[in-house]
């Protein structure tokens, strides 16, 4: 029932993280995103991210160490869209021209609505890895990893011991 009930809440929480998503500043979801990579481990030892985006930034919003040393780098696109609407595969393939633009082969492509399939499709057929992160996974993963939410009240489940009595 406990479950049950953290997965109601963490539903509710989603959806309320990404209307909020919605309604900031495009340059927002931009830091946003690069902070939930963070938080998940990327930007190596000295966590660096840096948000590139605005008017300019070449079809890339961010860039983020990969490993400590900051020998790899990842590059990231955030799309701030509404959640009728989706991004469609040249917005993917504007990203990959990108990308090949500053010499990298693996990039993360987040919003906050979905891919269409077409999208979807061609980054499984490219030499160049793409990652692609909808609302539904971001808004997971900013609760996950504890970007944009705080943790309110912890519980304690227990069970007997069986070693114990043994």
């Amino acid at each position: 029932m406990i479950e049950n009930g953290v997965a109601a809440l963490h539903g509710e929480v989603a959806a309320d993280l990404l209307k909020r998503l919605r309604e900031q500043d495009p340059s927002f979801l931009e830091q946003s995103v690069l902070d939930v990579l963070v938080a998940m481990g990327y930007g190596g030892a000295e966590q660096r991210a840096t948000v590139l985006g605005g008017s300019g930034d070449g079809g890339v919003d961010g860039v983020i160490d990969q490993d400590p040393l900051g020998l790899e780098r990842v590059y990231v696109q955030a799309k701030r869209y509404g959640k009728d609407n989706s991004v469609q595969r040249p917005d993917v393939q504007g990203f990959v021209g990108a990308l090949h633009g500053v010499g990298a082969n693996r990039g993360v492509f987040i919003t906050t609505s979905r891919f269409s399939a077409g999208a979807i499709e061609y980054v499984k057929g490219i030499g160049t890895r793409v990652v692609l992160i909808d609302g539904q996974r971001l808004s997971e993963l900013m609760i996950k990893y504890g970007v944009g939410v705080q943790k309110r009240q912890v519980f304690t489940v227990v069970e007997v011991d069986e070693d114990y009595f043994e």
